[in-house]
């Protein structure tokens, strides 16, 4: 079934996409005709993703931790062989290992992991994708997922906001230079979507806090926002897909926000 825009077979790699917001997305991109290549560092959560997402439409998977490079080396050969071709790349990236944790709480290989995470693979897989296009002459859009608490931090996410603020510097730099070839990002910005690991870092928060699960989801998720929800998932999937079709090329480089006013800066 088709919602919306049609991506009329787009071959399109989501990564971090077994479980959680990867996950969601590779679903609501079947369902507008995309084909998909999903990945994830474990197997089992593949197998169990692949079982889900092939009723909506064509999906493979490849195995990869997003923090070895012969693996994102090999996500872009496989997903090519698997497709054919690869017309776009949704970037969704896990959570980094110590997080929810505060600055005094990190250590020197947090800080590794996260800058190898939220920094060295989207713009090593940026690269290898740039490479490919510019090399068969075609075009090719290259989504990076991001969020909210870059532009008004949340102390526990110290680390992946410092480190993932970049992409919005890549999807800009990445459009204005190869744009002239067709080849465009754009960064999104995401507020509250309810996914397994964004339920237990709350749980975590609410020990610390010494508080129930209830209170601190209440506060720090539904009562930031007029709508008192979090989002849903054909609300990205929409945004996503129009991203995605050719209808958004006037906007290449932007950044957009889904968060259902949860931030109150204005400003990015």
């Amino acid at each position: 079934m088709s919602i919306g825009i049609d991506l009329e077979g787009l071959g399109i790699i989501i990564t971090a996409s077994s479980r959680g917001i990867g996950f969601h997305i590779a679903r609501e991109l079947l369902k507008r005709n995309a084909r998909v290549v999903i990945s994830s560092h474990s197997s089992k959560n593949l197998d169990n993703a692949k079982k889900e997402l092939s009723r909506f439409g064509e999906v493979h998977t490849v195995l990869a931790n997003l923090l070895r490079r012969e693996d994102l080396e090999n996500l872009i050969r496989e997903a090519w062989e698997l497709m054919g071709r690869v017309d776009a790349l949704v970037w969704n990236a896990p959570n980094i290992s110590c997080e929810p944790c505060l600055l005094n709480e990190t250590c020197y290989d947090d800080w590794k992991e996260a800058a190898e995470l939220h920094t060295v693979a989207p713009g090593y897989l940026t690269t290898l994708l740039v490479r490919k296009w510019l090399e068969k002459g075609m075009k090719g859009k290259i989504i990076y997922l991001n969020s909210v608490s870059i532009k008004e931090p949340m102390p526990p996410l110290i680390l992946a906001d410092t480190t993932r603020a970049g992409l919005i510097q890549l999807a800009k730099s990445v459009s204005r230079t190869y744009g002239k070839h067709g080849i465009m990002a754009y960064s999104i910005l995401l507020g509250s979507f309810e996914t397994p690991r964004a339920k237990e870092n709350l749980r975590v928060i609410a020990e610390v806090r010494g508080e129930s699960f209830g209170e601190t989801w209440e506060r720090e998720v539904l009562s930031r926002t007029p709508l008192h929800r979090t989002g849903r998932w054909d609300e990205l999937g929409s945004l996503v897909a129009f991203l995605l079709s050719d209808e958004a090329e006037y906007m290449l480089g932007s950044t957009l926000v889904i968060d259902g006013a949860m931030t109150k800066s204005i400003f990015l």
